[in-house]
């Protein structure tokens, strides 16, 4: 099997320069999370495309397209069949294969190019073919000015190609061609959009938590950081950051006008964020503000929180309504998260300021001890996102199941979308599929006088919310890790 991958339509119109360097980093990332999969795959391309291949009998054609669907810069992934050439009776046996059961009821042309010497020009190629698929398919019939399918066909030399399926892919920039930046995560449904919809784009990006006093919360965002950078990032590395802030929540409620602490908090944020970005090379600050979303956002309490910094601001979400913001959350898969987050709400104001005065907020910043911010920020953990649900460790020890007892209930703790790839089958357990955002929830509703097996790929999310279970009193857990 072959995938011709064509990059965004952006990436085209670039300079020269500037177009040989995306289309670098393009392959270099489809190169390096493809290398997950299988190292057998070969990755090429040239100055419009990127060439991927792999052996057709490893069943990798799923994984690949999956994975190729979520890289950023990818405009379309055609999926190509590769056959030599025996005649044009062999080419129209194989499209009449490929095509019959799509067009039924359906008009269609076919479309064919050849390079080298033959003996037969594009229009017999296209008329024998076009013939065999009007007598074995069910089709409408041929509409070559606005066809509802296209049968592409290629001939080059001594083998040709024949176009199967055309996929959507990201768009947006090939991730790393663009600058870096630390993007602001709660968790919540505005952030992991505002950190997509910036990946997609090309930027690279670390992520900035500023724990508010839960540790419950924190393991929530890990969580989603993790499934962000995995799906949609893994190409880069990139840190997260959690920052202590309970420490500087209790100063701007002993010094601040109460109508003031939700503005003073985001410009505390914004100055602990421009910090941070200068200590790892970012360039901006990403946050996930709409306007008029809460107030804090009014344009004039955000012109006030930008006064913070002299970091550049980015706002992705800026115009979007909650429910356009929930649509993309729900199409990334970050809903689930979301709508599980435990939220913090130890800083809203009854009468909160929408039009704030930077001279007065700044009079209540001066009565800040500045020592606290400063204190914040050195108390930070820094971790490489790869390693942060294994470094998510709990103080109890977990034991390893390779063969569950025949009485064992297998929990598959994954996402639901990685459980649609994947099916965990058993042949003599009950597998219950509760993902790990619901499992706290749903474990004390499950009979006590069962052992429960808690199951993921990589063993590190069972682990995890096993430890946690196990420490809550829930001795009959354990964690399920076949022998691979």
């Amino acid at each position: 099997m072959k995938l011709l991958i064509r990059p965004a339509p952006e990436v085209a119109i670039k300079s020269k320069p500037v177009r040989r360097q995306q289309m670098r980093h393009l392959r270099q990332n489809i190169r390096k999370l493809l290398a997950r999969l299988d190292h057998d795959i070969v990755v090429d391309g040239s100055w419009d495309r990127v060439d991927v291949s792999f052996p057709d009998d490893r069943g990798l054609s799923g994984q690949v397209l999956d994975e190729l669907l979520r890289i950023p810069g990818i405009s379309t992934i055609e999926e190509i069949g590769v056959f030599p050439f025996v005649g044009l009776d062999d080419v129209a046996e194989k499209a009449v294969a490929a095509f019959a059961d799509r067009l039924e009821g359906k008009t269609f042309a076919v479309r064919a190019r050849r390079q080298g010497e033959h003996e037969f020009r594009s229009i017999d190629l296209e008329r024998t073919v076009g013939s065999a698929l009007m007598a074995a398919a069910k089709a409408r019939g041929v509409d070559l000015s606005n066809p509802e399918v296209e049968v592409r066909i290629a001939v080059q030399d001594d083998h040709y190609h024949i176009a199967h399926r055309k996929h959507r892919g990201q768009g947006g920039y090939p991730l790393g061609s663009v600058e870096t930046v630390m993007t602001l995560i709660s968790g919540g449904y505005d952030s992991s959009v505002a950190a997509y919809l910036m990946m997609r784009r090309g930027l690279r990006s670390h992520f900035l938590f500023f724990n508010l006093g839960g540790t419950a919360h924190e393991v929530g965002v890990r969580q989603v950081v993790h499934y962000l950078w995995d799906r949609y990032g893994a190409s880069h590395s990139a840190k997260f950051i959690s920052v202590p802030f309970d420490g500087v929540v209790a100063e701007i409620m002993r010094s601040v006008n109460h109508r003031h602490w939700g503005v003073v908090l985001k410009r505390q944020m914004l100055k602990a964020a421009a910090e941070l970005a200068r200590k790892n090379n970012a360039i901006g600050v990403v946050t996930g503000d709409a306007v008029a979303q809460v107030s804090s956002q009014t344009l004039t309490n955000l012109n006030v929180v930008d006064r913070a910094s002299d970091e550049v601001v980015l706002r992705p979400l800026i115009s979007m309504d909650k429910e356009t913001i929930i649509d993309i959350a729900r199409e990334i898969g970050t809903e689930s998260f979301a709508r599980n987050m435990p939220e913090y709400c130890g800083v809203i104001s009854q009468k909160p300021a929408t039009r704030a005065k930077l001279h007065r907020v700044e009079a209540d910043e001066a009565e800040m001890d500045e020592t606290v911010l400063a204190g914040a920020i050195e108390a930070r953990e820094e971790i490489a996102i790869s390693r942060l649900l294994e470094a998510t460790s709990t103080p109890e020890d977990v034991e390893l199941v390779q063969t569950p007892g025949v009485d064992d209930v297998i929990i598959d703790v994954r996402h639901p979308s990685e459980g649609e790839r994947a099916p965990l089958k058993l042949t003599n357990n009950q597998v219950l599929e509760i993902p790990f955002y619901e499992l706290n929830e749903q474990i004390g509703e499950l009979p006590e006088d069962r052992q429960y097996l808690l199951y993921c790929d990589r063993g590190s999310m069972s682990r995890m919310h096993a430890g946690h279970l196990k420490a809550e009193g829930h001795d009959n857990v354990k964690v399920y890790a076949p022998a691979s």
